[in-house]
This record gives C-alpha cells, sequence and structure tokens, in this order.
C-alpha cells in the first residue's frame, strides 16, 4: 500500500488546519481513525497536541483510534501512554503478522513478536484496547506449521482485546523472500483452523471476514471457539475449495 511512500510526518501547522477543515464540514464527528501509517511514533508532545485538538475542534468526540508499531508504543512511557488514553485514544491496530521470529526476519518486518507482546500488554495495562492482526500464508509452504503454532502462541501471550486474522495474497509484480511458496486456497484454510484451535483467549472479539479470506468468520473467545472451529471444518471438507492455487482472487487484485 505504501510502496514508492516515503514516511513523513506532516508538521503540526498543517495537521491542525486539516483538522479545523473537517470540524467545519463534519462537525458531529465522534470518533476519528490518525492515518496514514504508525501515528504512534510521533512524539508524545505532538500527538498530544494533536489529539488535544481534536478534543476541541469536536464537541462530540468519543473516541480516536490509529496504528501502532510495536516500538512505538514501548518508546512511550506507561504515564505518557495513560496521559493520551485520557485524552480519548481509544484502539491501537497493531500488525503483528507472524508469532514466528523466523518469518518475520525474512519477510524484514523490523520487529521480534516478542517485543509487539510486550508493546500489547504495556498499552493494555494503560488502558488501551488493542487490536491486533497475523497474516495467513505469510510464511508461505516452508513454514506454514510454526508460522500457525507461534502465531497462535504469541497471541494467547498478548490476550488483545480484538483480534483479525487476514490472508497475504502476492500481488502481481511484487515478490516475496526468496524461494517463497504460496499456499493454495485449502492450505490458507487448514492453517487458520490450525490457528483458531490453538487460541486460548478470553473475551477477545475475533474476526477473519476480510475480502482476502476464502472462509469469512466472526465471533467472541472462547464462547464462539467451537462454532468457529466447525464452520472452517464444513469447508475444508466441502471440496469447494481450491487445492492448487490461492483460489479467487479480491476483484481489486
Amino acid at each position: 500500500m505504501y510502496k514508492g511512500v516515503r514516511y513523513e510526518p506532516k508538521p503540526l501547522n498543517t495537521v491542525s488546519a486539516e483538522i479545523a477543515e473537517a470540524a467545519r464540514r463534519f462537525p458531529d464527528t465522534r470518533r476519528v481513525f490518525l492515518a496514514d501509517g504508525d501515528a504512534m511514533c510521533l512524539s508524545f508532545e505532538t500527538l498530544k497536541a494533536i489529539i488535544e485538538d481534536l478534543n476541541g475542534r469536536f464537541p462530540r468526540l468519543s473516541r480516536v483510534n490509529t496504528y501502532a508499531n510495536g516500538s512505538s508504543i514501548l518508546a512511550k512511557t506507561a504515564e505518557e501512554l495513560r496521559d493520551l488514553r485520557e485524552l480519548k485514544l481509544n484502539t491501537l491496530y497493531l500488525g503483528l503478522e507472524s508469532g514466528d521470529e523466523e518469518t518475520l526476519r525474512m519477510v524484514s518486518k523490523g520487529e521480534t513478536a516478542t517485543e509487539m507482546a510486550r508493546a500489547v500488554e504495556k498499552a493494555q495495562n494503560s488502558g488501551f484496547k488493542c487490536s491486533v492482526m497475523a497474516l495467513l500464508g505469510i510464511a508461505g509452504k516452508q513454514r506454514s506449521e510454526q508460522h500457525a503454532a507461534e502465531t497462535a502462541r504469541i497471541i494467547n501471550e498478548m490476550s488483545p482485546k480484538l483480534l483479525s486474522i487476514l490472508r497475504f495474497i502476492e500481488v502481481p509484480g511484487i515478490k516475496m523472500f526468496d524461494g517463497y511458496k504460496p499456499l493454495s486456497e485449502m492450505e490458507a484454510v487448514t492453517e487458520l483452523r490450525a490457528i483458531i484451535e490453538r487460541l486460548e483467549l478470553d473475551g477477545t472479539v475475533f474476526t477473519a471476514n476480510h475480502a482476502s479470506n476464502p472462509v469469512p468468520l466472526k465471533g467472541r473467545l472462547p464462547k464462539d471457539k467451537k462454532r468457529l472451529l466447525e464452520t472452517v471444518d464444513a469447508m475444508i471438507s466441502s471440496g469447494t475449495l481450491d487445492n492448487q492455487s490461492p483460489g479467487p482472487l479480491p476483484l481489486y487484485l
């Protein structure tokens, strides 16, 4: 999504002008998402100024959400995180991708699963909700089993309030690491099952209903775990999944 676009924070006065224009057009806004990329990497002072501006411009504001890398969360002190939370910064969306450290190294994630688990714990102890995202197929055929097992283990350690499973699909013209072999549609669903089966979460909202997923799922864990597994098993035994290729791609690919 960001290929060819260098990450660069906008000047604070530019952001303030955009907030003012948005408030003029949408004065009753209750929810704001700070985009693009990792807004949490901004300094505490800058991020605080932006969120204070939002609170001042939108009288009905109830929450502010944003993407956040684990390293950006860990760079903030617990006190700074609590201050941002009090200003209505609410949900942090973190891309775990995989709990398998070797897979993260091969895809040049730049962060470790261990660090991201620490970050989620720190954020949630400061009152945030964390929405963690993992990717089916990111490890390819080579490390599918390790990816599923380690991803479930790290997610159990994180115990996020929200968990989303998406699927990695190679975009034409962009290749993964050397030797990467994509999962078939059947293998992706089998990997999904392996992750769900290992999840031991309490009160986590689970979704796997992105357009990239062959099986749309939604539920709350642990209450709906049995139903989710039954749905996946029915799809696996249906004979409709492609055993040779990733299957039909989302229209936008």
